[in-house]
């Protein structure tokens, strides 16, 4: 394994470092992903149990066909797509969009931002 050059690792890292562009904590995420996929599940655990409640008791086949049509009737929360993981941006066009809005806003000169732009771009290959 040939070793890199610092210019080497600063590309590889403006390619492969990633940063949470959202607007939310990057540490939530380790709780918020594990709860937006529980949700679902739990949804559906609720509904199916309180449609199968009415098929207890002695065997009456009309009333266990029906919890058996409505327990199919119903879609999975997991069917409607409410929630997705989503990756992070990559740190290049993070540092980019940094930028720009610096220069929007008149924190930094546009001519400035731009030479910076460029040199990221350079940078990242």
């Amino acid at each position: 394994m040939a070793r890199r050059s610092p210019q080497e690792k600063k590309a590889l890292s403006y390619e492969r470092d990633r940063r949470n562009d959202y607007g939310e904590n990057d540490k939530s995420s380790r709780k918020n992903i594990r709860r937006n996929k529980q949700l679902p599940n739990r949804a559906d655990r609720h509904r199916e149990r309180g449609l199968l409640a009415a098929a207890t008791g002695p065997v009456e086949l009309e009333a266990a066909e029906r919890a058996e049509i409505a327990l199919h009737s119903k879609k999975s929360m997991w069917d409607t797509k409410r929630w997705r993981k989503w990756r992070d941006s990559p740190l290049r066009d993070v540092v980019i969009y940094k930028l720009r809005r610096r220069a929007a806003l008149g924190m930094l000169d546009p001519d400035e931002s731009e030479r910076r732009v460029d040199r990221v771009r350079r940078r990242a290959r």
